[in-house]
């Protein structure tokens, strides 16, 4: 379960054995959420347990950070 990082007390992940489309999972303060590449910026595509505040907290960060997003997603699935 490859880690991307950790900001604001939620873990942003995705498994290795993933599928496409790029998505990613966080989790964190007891909840627990989805985020999938829709053309050039994430989507909530599951979310539960998870405060409104924190969704948008959620949405910023991966908004600020959507390269670093692929770059890890790449280096992980296709640099072999």
């Amino acid at each position: 379960m490859p880690e991307i990082f950790r900001l604001f007390g939620f873990t942003y992940y995705f498994f290795s054995r993933e599928h496409e489309s790029v998505h990613v999972h966080i989790e964190g303060a007891e909840g627990y959420a989805v985020y999938e590449l829709e053309g050039n910026e994430f989507k909530q595509r599951y979310a539960r347990g998870i405060k409104t505040g924190d969704l948008r907290k959620i949405e910023s960060v991966l908004k600020e950070n959507t390269e670093t997003v692929l770059k890890a997603w790449e280096r992980h699935f296709y640099e072999k």
